[in-house]
């Protein structure tokens, strides 16, 4: 297929040098009605709208092309220039005929344009220019195009119209129905600025055509008139330049400028210029846009003479309603605020509406925090009963207490009679703080025991976070013990709460000896956190039997009981027989005295007698 394009187009041109020697009829016809289906044989070429040109000037001649199957590395793209040609001009016998080939023969006419790589199945656009014979007739024309690549090669064909002066204002009036080529501030907010702050900010530009755009210039529109630029002009040039901009493509022009001090506050019209060429060699073609940004500076002065606000009537804006995404905050952590703001006056509307964020403040810092330090947000108008819409990004400060904290919302708005009414409302923000807690060592006493034992299990749980943990519990689970659930009760920040439990073993351990323990606990609103999950290490073995084994030999004076002393033996008696010969030595004694003073008094009565 490729040999025979190019045989084909050798046979066109060799048909073009035969018609200009007189040889053959004129075949501009022809070229309009019949060659130009060429195009549609291509393998890689293609177009959405044939390029257009005027006889005696430049045109651009964009396409697209493709990589099919292939990558094409180090393409390069020309107009055709066959050897067959060249060997013919040479020798003086011919010359290009309107009727085929209609642009001038220069120097630069047949070089080709370095595109670079195009991965299999892209699309890259490419531009090639040429300056159109004053000779040439009007009407379509197929020209063929050379692209060759790292191992590569291809001729196609792309069909041109070219027409003659008289019709060139309806090609310009085509095009001004389809537009400009650029379209200005797709997709993105009104810059907003306040005095005296620097507002950076870029502009966005799309290239909505299907032709690449070369050498462009965006220029700002600059004004010494502080109610037609609100911006110092401290730069001698503001022009933002970019070499190609492809069909689809767009470039952001980037601005950081700085507010005059004398600007005032409301929308400013900023004008930009583009210019651009559709080749490299082509025409310059300027379009003009406008782009607004937004300034909040000082007030315009009014008419309305001495200012009373108790004879003026303004428009009300409050908060009808607020909520968080997420809608918990937790200290720490970034979190969105959205705020639903109603005019609730029923005839006076609000404008140049500023609101202004501000954070409550703990030990001088603020609670609440954003990137950029400020959270101001501007609304055009509210008419009356109308709600709007304003969302601001704060992040909590990772230190506080667990409580309510204030963002007080400003607003500063006109009213058709009332210039800068003020108003404050402040919305509470409730922050909470994760629980966190702690264990110290896990003391298991003994950490190795038989079924049926018990081992001692004591640790502390330490309260590390801002919060108090309610009916913190703790439960025991293994394959070797009872299941065992233990009350610890509330710990305050800052706290500890001991664990001392006895553990039982039921059954021998199979497994590692790791025994499953979970921390639970309540928050304030009696809602069960995530457990804190631990393990500890408890060996459980089998319970230890004592069985008697008469085979076993042993001493027989140990199998015998130990005889019992004497004394042991007959304790009872010889206690009692002690009475006995105690009580009858007591008698004996008795009698005896008793007897002896009988024979004493009988002696004195005996010597009583003799005297």
């Amino acid at each position: 297929m490729k040999a025979w394009k190019k045989a084909k187009a050798l046979l066109m041109l060799a048909a073009a040098f035969m018609a200009a020697a007189g040889g053959i009829p004129s075949m501009a016809s022809d070229f309009k009605t019949g060659y130009n289906t060429n195009a549609s044989d291509n393998d890689h070429i293609f177009t959405t709208k044939s390029p257009k040109g005027n006889i005696g000037k430049s045109m651009s001649i964009s396409f697209r092309v493709r990589a099919t199957d292939e990558d094409m590395d180090n393409l390069k793209v020309s107009l055709l220039e066959t050897t067959e040609f060249q060997q013919i001009e040479s020798k003086g016998e011919s010359d290009y005929t309107v009727d085929y080939y209609p642009f001038e023969i220069m120097e630069t006419t047949f070089v080709g344009k370095n595109v670079g790589n195009i991965k299999a199945g892209n699309v890259k656009s490419v531009s090639l220019s040429a300056r159109v014979r004053r000779d040439a007739a009007q009407g379509y024309y197929s020209i063929p195009i050379q692209l060759e690549w790292d191992g590569g090669y291809d001729v196609d064909y792309i069909n041109i119209w070219i027409s003659t002066s008289s019709t060139t204002s309806e090609d310009e009036e085509e095009d001004k129905k389809e537009g400009n080529y650029f379209v200005i501030g797709e997709n993105q907010s009104t810059p907003r600025g306040v005095y005296p702050n620097v507002i950076d900010f870029g502009v966005n530009f799309r290239n909505k055509r299907e032709t690449t755009a070369q050498d462009v210039t965006i220029s700002m529109g600059l004004s010494e008139d502080d109610a037609k630029f609100p911006f110092e002009i401290n730069d001698g040039n503001y022009d933002r330049t970019f070499e190609r901009v492809s069909p689809g493509e767009t470039v952001a022009a980037q601005y950081s400028m700085a507010i005059r001090e004398d600007s005032y506050t409301g929308y400013y019209p900023i004008k930009f210029t583009i210019t651009f060429r559709l080749s490299s060699e082509g025409d310059l073609h300027t379009e003009e846009g406008v782009f607004y940004v937004h300034v909040v500076s000082k007030d315009k002065e009014d008419d309305l003479g001495e200012f009373d606000a108790n004879d003026r009537v303004r428009a009300r804006v409050i908060v009808e309603g607020y909520h968080t995404v997420p809608e918990e905050v937790y200290a720490g952590n970034e979190f969105e605020l959205v705020l639903n703001m109603k005019n609730a006056s029923t005839t006076v509307p609000a404008s140049n509406i500023l609101f202004n964020l501000e954070s409550e403040k703990v030990s001088d810092s603020a609670v609440f925090t954003t990137e950029s330090g400020t959270a101001s947000m501007v609304v055009d108008s509210l008419a009356p009963g109308q709600t709007t819409e304003i969302r601001a990004k704060f992040t909590a400060k990772a230190g506080v207490d667990q409580r309510s904290y204030g963002i007080t919302v400003k607003e500063k708005y006109d009213s058709p009679e009332f210039k800068n009414a003020e108003e404050s409302i402040i919305v509470d923000i409730p922050v909470k703080q994760y629980a966190r807690l702690s264990t110290s060592n896990i003391d298991v006493m003994p950490d190795t025991m038989s079924v049926g034992s018990e081992s001692n299990v004591m640790f502390g749980i330490n309260n590390t976070g801002k919060v108090i943990l309610y009916n913190v519990n703790v439960t025991f689970e293994g394959d070797s013990i009872k299941p065992v659930d233990t009350y610890v009760g509330n710990i305050k920040p800052g706290e500890t709460g001991n664990v001392d439990t006895m553990l039982t073993g039921i059954a021998p351990t199979m497994d590692d000896g790791t025994i499953r323990l979970q921390i639970h606990y309540e928050d304030e609103n009696g809602q069960a956190a995530e457990p804190v999950e631990k393990e500890l290490n408890l060996m459980v073995t089998e319970e230890m039997e004592t069985e008697f084994d008469p085979s076993l030999t042993m001493d027989p004076e140990l199998m015998e009981p130990e005889k019992p002393s004497f004394f042991e033996a007959y304790k009872m008696w010889i206690l009692m027989g002690g009475a006995a010969a105690a009580g009858a030595v007591g008698f004996v004694t008795v009698r005896h005295i008793r007897k002896k003073r009988r024979a004493a008094k009988e002696k004195e009565d005996i010597e009583d007698e003799i005297s």
